[in-house]
């Protein structure tokens, strides 16, 4: 039978990423493809606590909740909010099903067919899905080292008049990058003489390797009225948790929540409220700091081992936090061709021409460590090494 989807469905397409994983769930492949969080370093014992105070706490755990979320996590995310620089309120944060359906929310609200969204290339490949899926067109500014070059930024707001700017600023996806202090106030500097909204998703930021701390866009936004913020618990306590939140100005912050209300009227009660004990009663963040030494030192682990591609064939960035290295091969190599023949001598990478809005370039992959064991990370790096070599000396 021929079935007669919606218009908006012709703007739908697949995640590189799932279709991977659903790919090496064949046989013994080590993945570095998906964007996963350790599972030796989940807090069983501190969640399973959690619950149990949940459910000791009476029936109304059981109850349909308010769409912006149990109140007292909501109130005790304004000091994890105070602490990076952020003004918040209760009434101006939502909980949400994870940072994606902020993504998604935010963008049902603003997006009109033809609109356009601002972004850096490449970029994190589910946001443009999200922003495609609405219709918009996703234009690409110039990007360095530091984040947006303000000149093309400044360019692009005043030829296309975006709905608005979406970045990754802090250890982004994929590429691993960390704008400067001084791009992330040019930002809003030029927000505020445009008046155009933007987007921070943020939910790598807490997991730098050093004590360096960078101060999020929003932070910046001394007025509250330009920049929106969002993260996630996914990374720092558990991803089957599905819990995230955006904070913003009110009216925006109002106008999602109807969004939400339409949604699914509100995630889930529960998981909110054993997040909270679980900020009230675990060292959450002796916890991330574990997960900050840990990442690094399997980060350091797939650094070593992508040395032996040092020919002159291959460049890459040490990241200074997160989950991700982004590698660039010569130019004749093309890295999702490739993945096949990878994936049979048992190691998963994800191809970099998804994350990008213009040009792909099919020589970039995405190498996730923080998932992987150091002794596997050694393993499956033999295996892409030997791939990739035997490649480009063919």
């Amino acid at each position: 039978m021929k079935y007669s989807f919606s218009e908006q469905t012709k703007h739908y397409s697949s995640s590189a990423v799932r279709d991977i994983l659903n790919v090496i769930q064949q046989g013994n492949v080590i993945s570095f493809a998906g964007g996963l969080p350790s599972d030796d370093f989940f807090p069983i014992e501190a969640v399973q606590n959690a619950y149990e105070k949940v459910f000791a706490s009476g029936k109304s755990a059981m109850q349909y909740g308010l769409t912006e979320g149990f109140k007292p996590l909501r109130e005790a995310l304004q000091e994890v909010m105070k602490r990076k620089g952020i003004h918040s309120t209760v009434e101006t944060t939502l909980l949400t099903t994870g940072s994606q359906q902020v993504i998604d929310l935010f963008s049902r609200v603003m997006l009109s067919e033809g609109d356009v969204v601002l972004t850096e290339d490449p970029t994190y490949l589910a946001a443009l899905q999200v922003f495609r899926s609405y219709g918009a067109k996703v234009v690409s500014v110039n990007s360095d080292e530091d984040g947006m070059v303000p000149e093309d930024l400044e360019l692009k707001i005043r030829k296309y008049q975006p709905k608005f700017i979406y970045i990754v600023p802090t250890f982004s996806n994929p590429v691993g990058k960390i704008w400067s202090t001084q791009r992330r106030q040019k930002l809003v500097e030029l927000c505020y003489q445009y008046n155009v909204l933007t987007l921070e998703d943020d939910p790598y930021g807490e997991l730098r390797f050093s004590d360096e701390v960078y101060p999020p866009v929003a932070s910046f936004d001394v007025n509250r009225t330009h920049v929106l913020y969002t993260s996630t618990f996914s990374k720092t306590v558990v991803p089957a948790l599905r819990s995230g939140w955006v904070s913003g100005p009110p009216e925006v912050i109002a106008m999602i929540a109807q969004g939400k209300q339409m949604t699914d009227l509100h995630s889930s009660s529960i998981d909110q409220q054993a997040l909270y004990y679980i900020m009230r009663d675990f060292d959450l963040e002796s916890h991330v700091q574990t997960l900050r030494e840990e990442y690094y030192r399997r980060m350091i682990v797939m650094r070593d081992c992508l040395s032996q591609l040092d020919l002159g064939l291959f460049k890459w960035q040490e990241p200074k936090g997160g989950m991700f290295m982004w590698i660039e091969g010569e130019e004749s190599l093309d890295v999702t061709k490739l993945l096949n023949t990878a994936v049979k001598k048992g190691v998963a990478y994800v191809p970099g021409a998804p994350f990008y809005v213009d040009e792909p370039k099919l020589n970039t992959f995405r190498l996730n460590f923080s998932h992987s064991t150091p002794e596997n990370i050694k393993l499956g790096m033999d295996r892409l090494v030997s791939v990739l070599l035997n490649q480009v000396t063919v």
